[in-house]
């Protein structure tokens, strides 16, 4: 069966289907970041993709119209410090399943799915589930989870850019700039840094040095 046609189905078979996506999952710094969106089924917002192909402006754009169709979203965060102690793989999937269990509507009440569709990690939960690779791309639903968490977190990195103000967060939101390498070389690690993740440039570093 093809993906399209088996999305299809989905749709015909369940009512309340939850798209869920992570982001932040190659950064040095900062959380991983999942949305859980419940979109309306007759849902169908123009220019919604891979928050990846998308620029900021137009994120914005479509961040309040995402809401305003949703039938209710969650966030799931997972620290640096509980990625250094799981790995990226397990805090992406914890993230998920947080982000599921936070789905509320936008008055506060609590709204349970019957299908979740996922970017290709599996989710423990008590759900039929479809795990699809590139489902960011290839599910409406998921495309709108991937733009909600993108922007939730690019917001986390305002605060983290005034709290340690030596690595330009604001631009590169705790990926590998040349300007974040310069500020840890320069400053060293911050409380949000995940240590696992620059063990091979201390490594590498410190042969070069020697």
């Amino acid at each position: 069966m093809e993906i399209r046609e088996e999305l299809e189905n989905i749709y015909k078979n369940y009512n309340l289907i939850i798209g869920v996506d992570e982001v932040g999952r190659g950064c040095l710094a900062g959380p991983v970041v999942s949305c859980a969106i419940i979109m309306k089924k007759d849902s169908n917002i123009d220019g919604v993709t891979d928050s990846k192909k998308l620029s900021k402006k137009k994120r914005l754009a479509l961040y309040d119209k995402i809401l305003e169709e949703c039938v209710g979203y969650g966030i799931g965060i997972v620290d640096n410090v509980k990625i250094d102690e799981i790995n990226i793989k397990q805090a992406s999937r914890l993230a998920m399943k947080i982000a599921i269990s936070n789905i509320k509507d936008l008055e506060g009440n609590k709204v349970s799915g019957d299908f979740l569709i996922t970017d290709a990690e599996k989710v423990d939960v008590d759900i039929p589930q479809l795990n699809l690779i590139h489902g960011d791309e290839l599910s409406y639903v998921v495309s709108c989870a991937s733009i909600i968490a993108k922007e939730y977190r690019d917001n986390m990195f305002v605060e983290y850019e005034e709290k340690y103000p030596n690595y330009n967060f604001i631009k590169n939101v705790g990926y590998g700039t040349k300007e974040h390498y310069k500020g840890i070389d320069e400053f060293g690690v911050t409380p949000i840094h995940r240590v696992t993740f620059l063990k091979k440039y201390f490594e590498k570093k410190k042969e070069n040095e020697s």
